[in-house]
């Protein structure tokens, strides 16, 4: 019989997703979710909805000054975001 070393948890996870092909998926809905740890909740009380849909992450806001700011800084979203995530998602950020 051959001996088979034991393997990670976390590892047997990463492969059976990487497998089915939701890796990507899976790292586009960390990166919705970092959106509440990036801005804090004073700013994601605005946010009435955001996804990610083919490296672009949308931010619906209820507020139109906010918009404008956070265009300014959305080099820095971008890369506070994929910090977080651990690998390059979001190219970029569109405010609604």
């Amino acid at each position: 019989m051959k001996r088979t070393y034991p393997k990670l948890i976390g590892g047997i996870i990463d492969e059976a997703l990487d497998r089915a092909g939701l890796t990507d998926t899976l790292n586009e809905q960390r990166a919705s979710a970092a959106w509440v740890d990036v801005v804090g909740p004073a700013i994601n009380r605005y946010t009435t909805r955001r996804y990610v849909e083919q490296g672009v992450l949308h931010v619906y806001l209820t507020s139109a000054p906010l918009k404008n700011e956070l265009s300014f800084n959305r080099d820095r979203l971008i890369t506070a975001i994929n910090r977080i995530v651990g690998t390059d998602v979001i190219n970029d950020v569109h405010f609604h």
